[in-house]
């Protein structure tokens, strides 16, 4: 499976605009039907992480090396080099997630009304507040240096396997990337997006999960897709979001 990393660009993570602004599922299935809810609905864009589509490296990964071949004077089969086995062993995907960022109840004594969203950037949690000093508490990936933000929205749509279309911020940046791609498992914006207002940003899933707990994204708030599915089936459209 490719694995595209999405919050690294503005519009998957959206084209990162300065503006202010956790229950599992099975492995995501085969891009369903999308169906969609609006409230206010203009310039939604796409985004991810911009080592996704070549090049770029995602935070703390070596850098990778090309294999290093031996051929002897009987033609050996070409054998990989035990500096590139060691750095394979230690891929990203390998990492198992720190249990602080599984999605669990935690305490809340904040003043905010039940089944608002209240976004800890620092920290990397995700807050849907319960009530009666409730919340449940989802691990995040958050924008990297320079693309943070903090302010307050409103969830202005909801789509399951969200289509992606990278802005044009993004594509002046990476020429490369492709100009559109049907929502699925391989797309960066995961099973599900919620919509930040009239921004880019937004909350969505991804295809690599181990990401979640680091400063990954162009603003967008990425979840692991089984939270994702489970945050959308909790919130709906209009419900206020507060990013810290």
């Amino acid at each position: 499976m490719l694995n595209l990393g999405l919050d690294q660009a503005t519009a998957f993570d959206g084209a990162a605009l300065p503006e202010p602004t956790v229950i599992y599922g099975a492995q995501p299935q085969p891009a369903a039907p999308m169906r969609t809810a609006y409230a206010e609905r203009s310039n939604l864009g796409g985004g991810f992480i911009e080592f996704l589509f070549g090049g770029g490296l995602a935070p703390g990964q070596p850098a990778q090396q090309q294999p290093m071949y031996q051929q002897g004077p009987s033609y050996e089969p070409q054998r990989v080099s035990p500096l590139l086995q060691q750095q394979e062993a230690s891929e990203p995907d390998q990492r198992p997630l720190d249990p602080k960022y599984e999605k669990q109840v935690v305490a809340y004594d904040g003043n905010e009304r039940p089944g608002t969203i209240v976004i800890d950037t620092p920290n990397k949690f995700l807050f849907l507040v319960q009530g009666d000093g409730k919340a449940l508490r989802y691990g995040i990936g958050v924008g990297r240096p320079g693309f943070t933000w903090s302010g307050v929205k409103t969830i202005s749509a909801k789509k399951e396997w969200p289509d992606w279309t990278p802005p044009s911020e993004m594509l002046a940046r990476r020429p490369d990337l492709p100009r559109h791609m049907e929502g699925g498992p391989e797309n960066p914006l995961g099973a599900r997006a919620m919509y930040l207002g009239s921004s880019l940003y937004r909350i969505h899933g991804s295809n690599e999960p181990w990401t979640i707990g680091t400063n990954v994204s162009s603003g967008c708030i990425r979840m692991r897709n089984d939270d994702v599915i489970d945050l959308y089936g909790r919130v709906n459209v209009g419900a206020r979001v507060i990013v810290l």
